[in-house]
């Protein structure tokens, strides 16, 4: 199966009226069908927002590094990948679909280590239908 590099933005509006900006991974429909990726894990950083909602430039940067930091280390023989992230509202959150939350964690550890200690926090559960995923691509595509 060959990894897609294709994604698409959107815009939404979180609970506090505030924009979120949505980017969407394509081209996954392969990943879904084989039924390994069973399992969906949210890494969810707060912060405190600028106008709109946003993070402050720097911390945007930060934030950056840490994503890819991440995907490079999941998606390097596809443990997990990365499918979507959504940014403002005073967060910004991963989505991954995954083999196994457990080496999934220890890989996130290893990711991470370079890294002083982050406001992050983590939620797993159980998709193996990609709901939250396909939900997410409901949502109208801008370019």
């Amino acid at each position: 199966m060959r990894l897609s590099n294709v994604w698409f933005n959107a815009l939404s509006e979180g609970e506090d009226g505030n924009l979120v900006t949505i980017l969407g991974r394509a081209g996954l429909q392969e990943f879904i069908d084989c039924g390994k990726l069973k399992e969906r894990i949210e890494i969810t950083w707060k912060y405190e927002p600028e106008s709109k909602g946003m993070p402050p430039a720097e911390l945007a940067s930060q934030m950056e590094e840490v994503q890819e930091a991440i995907r490079k280390a999941m998606e390097k023989d596809k443990l997990a990948i990365l499918t979507a992230v959504y940014t403002g509202s005073g967060e910004k959150i991963w989505n991954f679909y995954t083999r196994t939350t457990r080496v999934f964690c220890e890989r996130l550890n290893e990711a991470l280590a370079s890294f002083d200690l982050l406001p992050i926090t983590l939620y797993s559960e159980i998709d193996a239908d990609w709901d939250e995923y396909l939900d997410m691509c409901d949502i109208p595509h801008t370019d």
